[in-house]
């Protein structure tokens, strides 16, 4: 370890004081105790010899006690511990060197009973002291000459305790006007001398209460764990209101760790006023389906793959394999994981899941398990632009990859599907509702071997496509944010959620012979609107939405429709008995029949016949219809 020569000479000065404040306490009990009687009771010489002793002895507890590693500005009740119980080693082996030397005589007993709260106050206090000074709490210190933005804190919990304490250190560029607690009972209370100053519900009267004083918050910050979606929203509301700035601390073992450096205060963002209650998830369940197991995920590149190879190399495979067309994609999922997981067996694997030589060399080379099937074309526009190749990788990547696990004698393929699948009124989503059709069929007559589950959920924010990263992109520019139409909703879930309650009912699928050829959807909550999206990232940017940024309307693109759904009107929803999970209905249909028109379909589309695919996708799907323009309304009302 380098040696740090100034951190050396600070502990040989807080060395230098301990020792002088031994000397001097041990002289000062024996007053106490004797009083003007002292230098007639022990002669100066001896008291001399016996000081020295003293000194000596505390200097060798005191090092051995690592008194000198803490830091005075930190100074705390686990210091004042260690100071007492070297303080206490020191006095009784004096006392046992005095025994033996002089058999005590001379020397008053209860003279170091004193010596010890002497010495213990005489430590403690210079330390504690300079905290305090440190902390602001006593003048000296109280003015660094740098100024702090006024902060109110929403929560009066271990969260709020330990941002006040990081609040106080030298520099740092909060100051806390006050708290507002979720209980009534904390109400006219402090923390670290920090009133209470109202519930969460008085928000408003209270910025304007201290507005008035002089002492405005510019920012409020939530200092408890995550809120729900609604009360997170009616924050942010009353905040933008007000022209403060919300953020949040981050999780509270970080900030526990983090306390002594910096703390890092986090913006709130849309995917935390979009987000939900977390679902309640059967770990075990998930480990128990993929511990142990060779797995294989395609398009484990892409956002939702990536994300699936990240949790399901968390849950302890015997290997991993990684399918992906795409070089770069493939190698930075491949370099994280080997940073990550270092021994875990990770194969990188270049192919496309429309050749069907290559997949079977995979999968005969790997022999995977359970295989997670994420490889599709879903961005809606350019699927509707080339609907032969959206069959080519949705319906015959599909059908290639299906057809190699039930070879190759794969325990479980798991196919992520897609809301658009319902109903739809693009190539995309049709072409996903085959291959849910596929796979189903394939499922309800394989008896026991391979298991297919079919995963269905909406958009996921954040992934490559979705409207979230374009608006980020467009704010980056200064606008104007893009909406096809004000009426338009979807439905959203976190990257993260998606992917987790994908193996929840993966888990929950697996050898359930009564779940076979039906369709697990995951519980999206309530539809958002996308202008309203829209206005919610321009004022998390600080910006007001049509003053400072335009949104602008540009009509329904080919394919797309106002609102999504996730059931058909012939599969209605089933509970599971899981949070977040629900059950559609059988409606794949004889696997002989959709196998030969999955066969003319794949013929089309590899003989380039755009309009033959088209045909063969109405009928197929015979609830899917092209959507129409949808006229844009003359006014729109924020």
């Amino acid at each position: 370890m380098k040696f740090n020569a100034s951190a050396f000479r600070k502990a040989n000065y807080v060395f230098l004081h301990d020792l002088v404040m031994a000397a001097a306490s041990f002289v000062l009990s024996l007053y106490l105790r004797l009083d003007d009687i002292l230098f007639d009771f022990i002669p100066p010489e001896t008291l001399v010899r016996w000081t020295l002793l003293f000194t000596a002895l505390c200097g060798i507890a005191f090092w051995s006690h690592g008194m000198y590693r803490s830091i005075w500005r930190y100074a705390s009740l686990r210091d004042l511990m260690t100071i007492g119980r070297a303080v206490t080693l020191a006095i009784l082996v004096f006392l046992g060197v005095m025994f033996l030397w002089t058999r005590l005589e001379g020397l008053p007993r209860s003279a170091l009973l004193i010596n010890w709260f002497v010495l213990l106050f005489m430590l403690g206090a210079p330390r504690f002291l300079y905290r305090l000074m440190k902390d602001g709490l006593i003048g000296v210190f109280a003015e660094d000459g740098n100024p702090r933005v006024p902060v109110l804190l929403i929560g009066a919990g271990d969260g709020a305790d330990l941002f006040i304490r990081d609040a106080r250190r030298e520099n740092a560029p909060y100051r806390v006007v006050g708290m507002l607690s979720f209980k009534p009972g904390r109400v006219g209370r402090d923390i670290q001398g920090v009133r209470v100053l109202g519930s969460v519900d008085t928000l408003r009267e209270t910025v304007e209460k201290l507005a008035a004083r002089g002492d405005r918050p510019q920012r409020v910050i939530l200092t408890r764990p995550p809120l729900e979606r609604s009360q997170l929203k009616a924050l942010f509301d009353v905040c933008d209101s007000l022209g403060l700035g919300l953020a949040r601390l981050p999780e509270l073992s970080a900030l526990k760790q983090g306390m002594a450096d910096k703390l890092e205060l986090r913006p709130i963002a849309i995917e935390d006023l979009l987000g939900r209650p977390q679902a309640v998830l059967d770990r075990p369940a998930m480990q128990a389906l993929v511990q142990g197991r060779r797995v294989l995920v395609t398009g484990a590149g892409g956002s939702i793959g990536s994300e699936l190879v990240r949790q399901v190399a968390a849950l302890g495979p015997a290997e991993l394999v990684l399918v992906e067309n795409s070089e770069f994609a493939l190698y930075t999922i491949d370099t994280e994981m080997r940073e990550r997981h270092p021994a875990l067996p990770v194969r990188p694997l270049i192919a496309d899941v429309r050749d069907r030589r290559r997949i079977a060399e995979v999968f005969g080379a790997q022999r995977p398990e359970l295989v997670f099937h994420a490889a599709a074309l879903k961005h809606v526009p350019m699927v509707e632009s080339n609907p032969v190749e959206g069959v080519l990788t949705n319906v015959g990547g599909t059908r290639i990859v299906a057809d190699g696990c039930i070879a190759h004698g794969v325990e479980l393929m798991v196919l992520i599907s897609t809301d658009k699948a319902v109903n739809p009124t693009n190539v995309m989503g049709a072409t996903k509702r085959i291959a849910e059709r596929y796979c189903q069929t394939r499922d309800t007559a394989g008896g026991a071997g391979t298991q297919f589950v079919t995963v269905r959920f909406g958009n996921v924010l954040g992934s490559t496509g979705s409207v979230v990263p374009l608006f980020r992109r467009q704010l980056e520019n200064g606008g104007p944010l893009t909406v096809t139409h004000p009426d338009m909703t979807r439905y959203f879930m976190t990257i993260r959620e998606a992917v987790e309650l994908v193996l929840q009912a993966s888990a929950y699928g697996f050898r359930q012979p009564e779940f076979r050829g039906r369709i697990f959807v995951l519980d999206m909550g309530e539809p958002v609107k996308i202008v309203d999206l829209a206005r919610q990232m321009i004022r998390l940017a600080g910006l007001r939405p049509e003053e400072d940024v335009k949104i602008v309307f540009t009509g329904l693109r080919p394919g797309e429709k106002l609102f999504e759904e996730i059931f058909h009107g012939a599969e209605p929803p089933l509970p599971t008995g899981r949070q977040g999970i629900l059950l559609a209905a059988v409606r794949g249909g004889d696997a002989a029949a959709v196998a030969e028109a999955v066969d003319a379909l794949e013929a089309a589309a590899r003989a380039g016949d755009a309009a033959a695919v088209l045909d063969g996708v109405r009928a197929m799907v015979p609830e899917y219809a092209p959507s129409s323009p949808v006229a844009l309304p003359e006014k729109v009302t924020p």
